[in-house]
């Protein structure tokens, strides 16, 4: 290839990767966009062609994190300790301590008794946003999906947020727990407050009416089982003006995959670079989405 033709194409490369990088919802800061197609392509295009488009860039996005992060080198669990009975963690200027159960561990199917690296690197990632005035919770409403502990819940409280922690029936006792534990500060700037919910299920109309200015998930794209499910709920929960912040474990290619290329015919997603993260609590082991409705 001639070195003019060389500069051209890296030349091309770069304007597209400037035109991928966009602010999504109420989320100020540099997000990176899966996907570059503008909405008047979308509906010129058939829908067996756009399957096909969000196929390949899941592909690729997978391609891209797993070659970028490798994260099956680095060690698992670098900020909890499932063994542990409690984490402690200071955050927002108080220092909260979050119940687990580690024995829950053997029982199939039942993770959100345990802290996960991808819960403590978005409650401080929300933390860091906060500060760095790239995000506002006070005074927005906030609802957490498989809120597991809470902590994520309990530092978007601490934020201002007027925040629903959801999960399913036999979670709850635990979370309410962490809630009663962690958010008993008179300098509350916000509220918490728990409820069961099932995804898939018609959401209450407390959640929906009006809709969440925020979702947040924490190791929700789990199994390829529960991704239908989850990106229902979310269909149902968020309203145009909502923003979605998911993190997640890099532990299954194949799940986190299928989850991208199904959510991509309703949201647009990007990917949070890790330099705008909390500087203290990254992990090649976990991603960033944002995302919003179409």
């Amino acid at each position: 290839m001639a070195t003019e033709e060389i500069v051209l194409e890296e030349e091309e490369e770069e304007e597209e990767e400037k035109e991928r990088m966009v602010t999504l919802g109420s989320y100020k800061g540099m997000v990176r966009l899966l996907r570059v197609k503008a909405e008047q392509e979308e509906e010129e295009e058939e829908e067996e062609e756009l399957d096909s488009f969000a196929a390949t860039a899941a592909s690729e996005e997978i391609m891209l994190l797993w070659g970028m992060q490798q994260p099956t080198l680095s060690k698992p669990n670098a900020f909890v300790s499932q063994s542990s009975l409690q984490l402690k963690l200071d955050v927002c200027g108080h220092s909260l301590a979050i119940f687990q159960s580690p024995s829950s561990l053997s029982t199939p199917g039942v993770t959100g008794a345990v802290m996960w690296d991808s819960g403590v690197i978005l409650g401080k990632f929300l933390e860091h946003a906060s500060d760095s005035e790239l995000l506002l919770l006070q005074g927005k409403k906030v609802v957490e999906l498989g809120s597991g502990c809470g902590l994520v819940g309990c530092i978007a409280a601490l934020l201002g947020g007027q925040v629903v922690l959801t999960d399913l029936p036999d979670r709850l006792r635990l979370l309410r727990k962490n809630i009663e534990v962690n958010l008993r500060h008179e300098d509350m700037r916000g509220s918490a407050k728990v409820m069961e919910f099932i995804w898939g299920d018609d959401p209450d109309l407390e959640l929906t009416e009006p809709p969440p200015d925020v979702v947040l998930g924490s190791d929700v794209i789990y199994s390829e089982g529960a991704v239908l499910d989850l990106l229902s709920t979310l269909r149902q929960l968020c309203g145009g003006e909502t923003t979605i912040f998911l993190a997640g474990e890099l532990r299954n290619d194949a799940v986190l995959e299928y989850f991208l290329e199904c959510a991509m015919k309703d949201f647009v997603i990007g990917r949070l670079d890790q330099r705008q993260w909390h500087p203290d609590y990254c992990s090649s082991r976990v991603v960033l989405y944002v995302l919003v409705k179409k």
